[in-house]
């Protein structure tokens, strides 16, 4: 009788050990599984599709005359989908939403000249910076003799796009302004003259505005500030490290350069 209880006894442990052990084992193949699906480069490769959030912005992103999107970081959006494997999607959104889009999976990543301010830094995974660029105020040339320094802009009414460094810009010195929803439709208001004057990046006014533009009557003149463009992807994501591996390839081979030169925004390019 007591050789029988010992064998269920011990029955019993075995078997308790045998199901510690498949738990263990299910614990051990679920956090492999979870390891795997925080890869964002995984994430993006098994749908396909690199979803890129932007807002129309010449020479950077924009649509031509078959409403394709071009522009540098455009090209080397889809470049860079090449090299992952996937297609490309581009999607309008609203930029004072950007980091909201990105969290909730609506979009992949930013791409569209995004300044690395300390909010996107703190907010998103972020390349390495690619592009130098500056916020310049905009103003009717026939009166930009008049605003030459910043202690001349005080009294006027500037137009910019929300949550962009160019409302950051003005915030902080406490100019008066209509934040808008993007950088072209500030300058929409200054030519329509509903705003004395717009806050955009220099490179888009460099694109846009002046002889040979749709803004001809349109220039610019004060820098406010020197900053940097980069890609910003989700918190944490494995994107941006690959992403800073393919722009130093592409500067390497010279193809980031090509199309550099393609938009003209040559001399802001950063080496990689």
């Amino acid at each position: 009788m007591e050789v029988i209880m010992k064998k269920k006894v011990l029955s019993a442990l075995l078997c308790a050990a045998m199901a510690v052990s498949m738990l263990a084992g299910c614990g051990s193949g679920s956090t492999d599984q979870d390891s795997e699906s925080d890869s964002d480069k995984a994430y993006v490769q098994d749908k396909g599709t690199l979803v890129v959030g932007i807002t129309n912005f010449e020479p950077m992103d924009y649509q031509d005359d078959k409403g394709d999107w071009i522009g540098f970081d455009a090209d080397m959006a889809k470049a860079f989908g090449e090299s992952l494997g996937v297609d490309v999607e581009f999607v309008e959104i609203d930029w004072d939403n950007k980091i909201l889009e990105l969290d909730s999976k609506t979009i992949d990543c930013v791409w569209n000249g995004m300044t690395l301010t300390d909010e996107v830094t703190s907010s998103m995974e972020c390349t390495d910076a690619y592009l130098n660029n500056a916020q310049v105020v905009v103003v009717p040339a026939d009166v930009a003799d008049k605003y030459q320094d910043e202690a001349s802009l005080a009294d006027l009414n500037f137009a910019v796009e929300a949550g962009s460094a160019g409302e950051e810009q003005v915030s902080e010195r406490g100019f008066n302004y209509t934040a808008v929803t993007a950088q072209a439709d500030a300058l929409m208001e200054v030519e329509a003259g509903t705003s004395d004057a717009a806050v955009i990046d220099s490179l888009m006014a460099a694109a846009m505005i002046g002889e040979g533009t749709s803004y001809s009557d349109l220039t610019y003149t004060v820098s406010l500030n020197s900053e940097e463009y980069g890609v910003g992807f989700r918190k944490g994501s494995d994107l941006a490290e690959e992403l800073n591996n393919f722009f130093a390839q592409s500067y390497e081979d010279g193809t980031m350069q090509a199309c550099a030169e393609q938009y003209k925004v040559q001399a802001a390019l950063i080496e990689q």
